[in-house]
């Protein structure tokens, strides 16, 4: 059956006992490693609709067409997110592990540079400060308490500045606009867009009534995943009426519960803001790193099939939501276990939960939506699957 359906449509099936098909759509096939997984998923916004504006109606796929084909070159406002993957908390261990240099200013690298700042969004609840002035100008600020981190983009220049250490990263932008894009997304926008991307026969659109965020009437596109084995329930996204400019974005796990992320807009505009919001000269005395060498940096992460043509031994194995990402790491052994390299491994090991199949035996590493099996033998499967489904993958994978 096509991704979009009407509402009779949905009705039906959902009345037929047993079918086991809901309403649904692929928000992004899975990738290799939990932390490639966790950039690529989306955000979602837990602010409660202050009303349901009547509006004309609209089919899924005309709303799908109208998001993409919408040209909204201006934008500023604020964008509330709140991350629940239930990692567990480490006492602030995970700062010195996702980040190059410490934010004391200790260790190597820079406070500054927007490949480990962003990574702060995996968790916890943020505020944003968003603008953007066509393709080649934009700016995203990461508010924290008598701090603050901006990332600005101004035609070939690229600046992260983190007020708390006073640093600076600076960079050249490779291209511009779209082609430009690296940094890790951080609007319901570029969420929805990449949920977008991996619509196919495993999944379902509909309109699922409208809603008003930030002030503004919006429909409501519901997307599910029809086939089980996938972590992902649902993702909604509020879609404004007007510009077409996704304006929430809501993922909710299928184990049912709070939504895994939440990312919306509690204000915002579409008027042109001012130039000199883009303006920026490094403070006296700040710390300036540049980034000798853009053309090695990273390409932002790919889906499906690209992504494991992108990379060395990583393979896709199954469809759709169920997909799963694999790849060997060459270490055989599992987690380590050899003095302080075992307490290592008995730590981690104490936070995943014991495997065993036709693949032989591993640790399941698990949070509300991304999971991950490291095998005894040194291989890698990771998605937005479920434990059974991952091992499900490692069988067939050996």
């Amino acid at each position: 059956m096509a991704p979009y359906e009407s509402d009779d449509a949905v009705g039906a099936r959902d009345e037929e006992a047993g079918s086991g098909r809901r309403k649904a759509a692929r928000y992004a096939v899975p990738v290799a490693v939990v932390g490639v997984a966790a950039a690529t998923i989306g955000l979602v916004p837990a602010l409660a609709d202050s009303g349901d504006p009547d509006l004309p109606k609209i089919t899924a796929q005309q709303l799908v067409e109208k998001m993409a084909t919408s040209d909204a070159q201006h934008l500023s406002g604020t964008v509330k997110i709140t991350t629940d993957l239930g990692l567990p908390d480490l006492g602030g261990l995970e700062d010195g592990l996702l980040s190059g240099r410490d934010r004391d200013g200790s260790g190597d690298g820079s406070s500054a540079d927007p490949g480990s700042r962003f990574t702060e969004l995996a968790s916890g609840m943020h505020t944003l400060r968003i603008a953007a002035d066509g393709p080649d100008r934009q700016k995203v600020s990461l508010l924290e308490r008598g701090a603050e981190y901006s990332l600005i983009h101004d035609g070939k220049d690229v600046w992260g500045y983190d007020s708390k250490s006073n640093e600076v990263y600076h960079s050249t932008a490779a291209g511009s606009g779209k082609e430009r894009r690296a940094e890790p997304p951080a609007t319901p926008g570029d969420f929805a867009a990449e949920a977008l991307k991996s619509v196919d026969d495993t999944t379902s659109v509909t309109v699922d009534g409208t809603a008003q965020v930030a002030g503004r009437d919006a429909y409501k596109l519901l997307i599910r995943p029809r086939q089980s084995g996938t972590t992902v329930g649902a993702i909604s996204i509020a879609v404004d009426a007007k510009t077409w400019t996704p304006l929430k974005f809501t993922l909710t796990p299928r184990s049912g519960g709070a939504a895994v992320v939440d990312a919306g807009f509690t204000q915002v505009s579409f008027d042109r803001p001012a130039a000199s919001v883009f303006d920026f000269t490094p403070p006296k005395g700040a710390r300036v790193t540049e980034e000798k060498d853009t053309a090695a940096k990273a390409p932002a992460p790919k889906h499906g099939a690209d992504l494991a043509g992108g990379m060395d031994g990583l393979n896709v194995l199954g469809k759709g939501w169920t997909s799963v990402a694999s790849f060997d790491t060459g270490a055989e052994g599992g987690l380590p276990t050899g003095s302080r390299e075992g307490a290592v491994g008995g730590f981690l090991g104490s936070l995943g939960d014991p495997v065993s199949g036709e693949f032989g035996k591993g640790t399941v590493f698990s949070t509300r939506l991304v999971n991950a099996l490291i095998t005894d033998d040194g291989k890698v499967y990771a998605g937005l699957v479920t434990k059974e489904t991952l091992v499900k993958a490692a069988d067939a994978g050996k």
